[in-house]
């Protein structure tokens, strides 16, 4: 079986076990899609009084959120296991992986799916249509965008929880700083000042999952788009380097498992 075989079958295998538990596959992702909603009637609300923030109206701010639910959904849907990559250093579980043929970051980030990502989606697709932005001339670079979006959501988790390589146990703090990604990305960069945005384009990517793509599709910018892409590929690069580094600090932790 070739390395993309495998891979492919482990999503799948990953995504089916989730979705064979059909009570809760449903109720988290109804109720994951119930909350994004919720969360953001505060912008409708807010709308209802208020015609624009600094230019961003509705639409736009529909399209905000659409992206980053939508990145967010399929990052933890293909590849939650990023969020406990530090829990594996501490306590050996990469040992699984050492013993495989295949690449061990790859496996440690698809080794598990999240239900409540599939509400996610289903947030993106509501939230992208209502802002009128979901047509079918956007609609391949809309999932260029997703996908760009979602590696950089990926990078950053491997970033962050590979720091447990050098500073041991910071579970909870490698996964805010991949949560900060996420809040950071659902308010326009409109409203921050402009120190802070560099921050949104370099430490905390957030302007890449939210802002940009907006950008692209509400001016159909070629050139945005490239950023995007360029942006995911730097981040991913970047992970892949840390990991690797770090994993030649790993000790094992003798674990004998499947």
């Amino acid at each position: 079986m070739n390395f993309i075989s495998f891979l492919v079958t482990l999503i799948l295998t990953n995504i089916k076990s989730t979705i064979s538990l059909r009570a809760s596959f449903v109720l988290q992702s109804i109720f994951m899609a119930i909350n994004n909603l919720i969360f953001f009637s505060m912008w409708w609300i807010f709308f209802g009084k208020f015609e624009d923030i600094n230019g961003w109206r509705l639409s736009e701010i529909e399209a905000m959120y659409g992206f980053a639910a939508g990145s967010f959904g399929l990052a933890v849907i293909f590849g939650d296991g990023v969020r406990e990559i530090a829990r594996k250093i501490i306590d050996g579980s990469l040992d699984t992986y050492l013993v495989q043929p295949k690449n061990i970051l790859i496996q440690a980030v698809v080794a598990k799916s999240n239900a409540s990502g599939w509400g996610d989606l289903v947030t993106a697709i509501i939230l992208l249509a209502l802002s009128g932005y979901l047509t079918w001339k956007n609609l391949p670079i809309i999932i260029i965008l997703h996908i760009a979006a979602t590696l950089i959501f990926l990078s950053v988790g491997i970033i962050s929880q590979s720091l447990a390589f050098w500073l041991g146990p910071i579970e909870h703090l490698a996964r805010e700083i991949f949560e900060f990604v996420l809040t950071f990305s659902v308010y326009p960069q409109t409203i921050f000042p402009s120190a802070f945005k560099v921050l949104l384009f370099t430490v905390i990517p957030a302007g890449f999952v939210g802002y940009l793509p907006v950008e692209v599709v509400k001016n159909f910018s070629i050139p945005f788009l490239i950023v995007c892409v360029i942006a995911a590929a730097i981040y991913l690069l970047i992970a892949v380097y840390v990991f690797s580094v770090g994993l030649r600090r790993y000790e094992s932790g003798n674990k004998i498992g499947v």
